[in-house]
């Protein structure tokens, strides 16, 4: 990590941050809020915040709601009842600290010259993920950005390829029939028994036939979030991906680390502030994990009515389990007793290698890598 790194962070958390309350800066805007960082001198970082409302604000109600959330992001406690906020945006939260740090990158710089803001306008740009996947980095690429681009930096865009995504998955899952059937007057199977009661009426003619078709129904989802410390940087990517399936499969969402809570109402609600309020419910989290009492907890007390055969159970997680190795394997073979599902989405390039999951493999029915909306993608076909 470069020295400027943790402020760099910190500020396209902010620039995150305006994107999800409907401000329209992009990379650009980021790069000028840097810039107007680097020309102030720390003594005077307070003068930033008019500096960065005339970068971002670009329309009247922008330039409204401007105090309201420079002061939620970079004074959480002045502002009564905010939560902290987790993954991304969290590191180095004092704007003084922020433009010192900047300058003191520039000044450990010897022989750069006018070179040295540009090369930290640089460290603003997406780096190369963990695949090996060239990122733009100011030339031509055959990588596009918008699948592989850090959450912080999301885009409208982005979020609007995350919902297609989303749509796409439910659409597969609404595809699966069933062994039951339906009445269908445009059916190509004879409903024999139905067909024979109506020919009563006729003096046992089946003048009126009936038919009916295979029924399709769309299995119920629910989704575990692990928000454990270990997952501090990749939770906030993982609620935001079942936030959309919120949405558009009417998914059930949890998060856990030591216990199990659900967040589907604060999902549901269309609050650019969420993950704040997740945080809030999700009060204690970061420490350690209990991934087999998470998942006991939640087969017997929160879905032990809805999960049924065919539901679908997606567990997100980096797979390190505080619980004993063998007590995983039966928490997911009881989840598979009710018939459902289990598919494993990993942030790591590789599947979880603990001994817990290695244990459960049997269980999963799939492993599927998830830390960018090209992974999403890759993923489409395996989840049906």
């Amino acid at each position: 990590m470069t020295p400027a790194a943790q402020p760099l962070q910190a500020i396209a958390g902010f620039a995150a941050t305006l994107r999800d309350h409907g401000f329209g800066v992009g990379i650009a805007e980021q790069q000028a809020m840097v810039q107007a960082a680097l020309a102030l001198p720390p003594e005077r970082s307070r003068a930033l915040e008019a500096a960065w409302r005339a970068i971002a604000c670009h329309r009247q109600t922008d330039w409204r709601r401007w105090p309201e959330l420079f002061e939620r992001y970079w004074h959480p406690g002045r502002t009564k009842g905010t939560a902290r906020v987790s993954g991304q945006t969290r590191p180095l939260r004092d704007l003084r600290l922020v433009v010192q740090t900047l300058h003191d990158q520039l000044a450990s710089a010897p022989g750069r010259g006018d070179s040295a803001p540009d090369a930290v306008l640089d460290d603003t740009r997406p780096d190369a993920d963990d695949g090996g996947r060239s990122q733009a980095q100011g030339g031509a690429t055959r990588t596009d950005p918008l699948h592989d681009r850090a959450l912080a930096q999301w885009l409208p865009q982005d979020l609007a390829r995350l919902k297609q995504l989303a749509d796409r998955i439910a659409e597969r899952l609404r595809r699966r029939l069933t062994r039951r059937w339906q009445a269908d007057a445009g059916g190509r199977r004879l409903d024999l028994r139905r067909t024979l009661r109506a020919s009563l009426a006729t003096g046992g003619v089946p003048v009126k036939p009936a038919w009916r078709r295979a029924r399709r129904e769309r299995p119920r989802l629910f989704i575990l979030v692990d928000v454990s410390r270990s997952m501090e940087m990749h939770a906030q990517l993982f609620l935001r991906s079942a936030r959309a399936f919120v949405g558009a499969a009417g998914a059930r969402v949890f998060v856990f680390h030591t216990r199990l809570a659900e967040v589907t109402p604060l999902l549901q609600r269309d609050s650019a502030t969420v993950q704040e309020k997740v945080n809030a419910v999700a009060a204690g989290f970061g420490g350690g994990t209990r991934i087999a009492t998470s998942v006991d907890d939640f087969v017997q007390r929160h879905a032990r009515a809805q999960l049924s055969r065919g539901a679908r159970v997606w567990l997100l997680s980096d797979g390190f389990d505080a619980d004993p190795p063998d007590a995983l394997a039966g928490a997911l073979a009881r989840v598979r007793g009710h018939g459902a599902r289990i598919v494993w989405f990993h942030p790591a390039p590789q599947p979880p290698a603990s001994d817990a999951v290695q244990r459960a493999r049997a269980q999963v029915q799939a492993f599927v890598r998830l830390a960018s909306l090209r992974d999403l993608e890759a993923a489409t076909p395996l989840l049906h």
